[in-house]
């Protein structure tokens, strides 16, 4: 009797390694989530190596083409709340899918544009629409079903680091062919690489954990595979635009929500409106060529890997208020600098700059993804973040124009960068008056399917 006990035991203690993944499946999906936001941050970002290229050929003038770069910024992040409720309603792998396609459509078309508003509906709308709803909210969300509370630092600032990933992989490139055989090259790229992306995220990419009967990676591997959701409560009922909207509404009654909301627009403004859209243009401005200066873009992207990963670990272990504050002091008083920086060449104290805004690109997503957990709770935090960074990214549009305003106006962006820095001095104080805790009693539980307070 005691003999098949035996083999009874060694079949049970067998049957779980045959099941176990060597690598999590978590992993596969964030390595694939990985390059469709490197890709969207590479397709949003050719705008500033295009401006010059489409002036030349159509006549446009520099407010013209910064118009459109702003109707493609704010619709990018107007786009990225509803994105996160598309999500929850519909699925990563189809809104994903469906946003490579879109933007396919809108790049490849732009190539047989004849007039201004044709530019500003292919490159405004369409792939304003297409990269919004793959934009930091998509990672967001991910890390929140994918990965334990623990882990969930370190994969956003990863997801982050995309972003300028995307600068890295795609700008030199795209400047190379707007220079080269012409700038409709450039657009066809962006639509072959959204068109070979489709059928990798069909394939890899699940929308939860039990989706393959799996836990989120680090999670205890007690009860059944599949059955327990504790780890990402999962928001049901209203449809994904309603879902948005009340979000805001609720959100909006908290003076965190409004702080996180303004300091983030201002670092959309400093960022991906001014310059991710006028470095390039500024730098020709001074005689560097705009290959050089697509090159100085990538470079930042290079160091923002190493920023924003480390700012991911660092949201783990300090309080993400302090490190907001600092992120936007030391960028405020970098952009000071600027225009006793740029000039026809490459020098020691612009390489410095070039280093140090690198370090600091985005390294205020993953403190600000973390403060939004904290205070909204985790099974709203990813529609939150998308409020909030549709304020990143209008702030971003507001600047592209204010910019081009500025130097068509005066011949200079000297205010552009000046104005810019000073609203990042203002962003660091901002940022030291968030609280420690969530304020109680800010949402309605018949709007909540589980307690927001217990899970942050």
């Amino acid at each position: 009797m005691t003999v098949p006990a035996a083999g009874a035991a060694a079949d049970t203690t067998e049957a779980p390694a045959r099941h176990t993944p060597r690598i999590h499946r978590a992993w596969w999906v964030a390595l694939v989530v990985l390059g469709a936001l490197v890709a969207a941050a590479g397709f949003r970002s050719s705008t500033g190596a295009l401006l010059v290229p489409l002036e030349t050929e159509f006549g446009w003038s520099r407010a013209t083409t910064s118009g459109a770069v702003t109707a493609n910024l704010v619709v990018y992040g107007l786009t990225a709340p509803f994105a996160a409720a598309l999500m929850e309603r519909f699925g990563i792998r189809r809104v994903v899918v469906s946003s490579l396609l879109l933007v396919a459509v809108g790049s490849g078309l732009t190539t047989v544009m004849t007039q201004a508003w044709q530019l500003w509906l292919l490159w405004g709308l369409a792939v304003g629409i297409g990269t919004g709803a793959m934009a930091l909210v998509l990672g967001s969300v991910v890390a929140n079903r994918w990965f334990v509370e623990a882990r969930r630092g370190l994969v956003t600032g990863i997801f982050s680091a995309a972003g300028a990933a995307g600068q890295l992989v795609f700008l030199p490139g795209i400047a190379a062919l707007a220079t080269g055989p012409g700038w409709r090259w450039a657009a066809l790229v962006v639509t072959g690489a959204a068109l070979l992306l489709a059928p990798i995220v069909l394939l890899v990419v699940r929308d939860r954990p039990a989706d393959v009967g799996l836990r989120p990676f680090g999670a205890p591997a007690t009860g059944t595979a599949g059955g327990d959701h504790s780890a990402y409560p999962t928001v049901t009922g209203p449809g994904p635009a309603r879902l948005a909207l009340r979000t805001l509404r609720d959100s909006a009654r908290s003076p965190v929500f409004w702080i996180l909301f303004g300091t983030f627009w201002i670092c959309g403004w400093s960022t991906n409106g001014l310059i991710g859209t006028h470095f390039i243009p500024a730098a020709h401005d001074h005689g560097m060529p705009e290959t050089t200066a697509a090159g100085l873009l990538a470079l930042v992207g290079v160091f923002d890997l190493v920023g924003t990963i480390a700012s991911g670990w660092l949201t783990d272990k300090v309080d993400p208020r302090f490190l907001l504050c600092g992120y936007y002091g030391f960028r405020g008083l970098s952009l000071l600098f600027v225009p006793a920086l740029l000039g026809p060449d490459i020098h020691p104290s612009l390489f410095l700059f070039i280093v140090f805004y690198g370090l600091d690109w985005v390294a205020t997503v993953p403190p600000t993804i973390a403060l939004c957990r904290r205070h909204f709770g985790v099974a709203r935090s990813s529609v939150v973040f998308g409020w909030v960074f549709a304020a990143h990214m209008v702030g971003a549009g507001v600047a592209a124009s204010y910019a081009g305003w500025v130097r068509q106006g005066t011949g200079s962006y000297d205010t552009a960068w000046l104005t810019a820095g000073g609203l990042c001095l203002f962003a660091a104080l901002a940022c030291l008056a968030i609280t420690r805790t969530p304020q109680r009693g800010l949402w309605n539980p018949d709007h909540e399917e589980t307690d927001v307070a217990a899970v942050a």
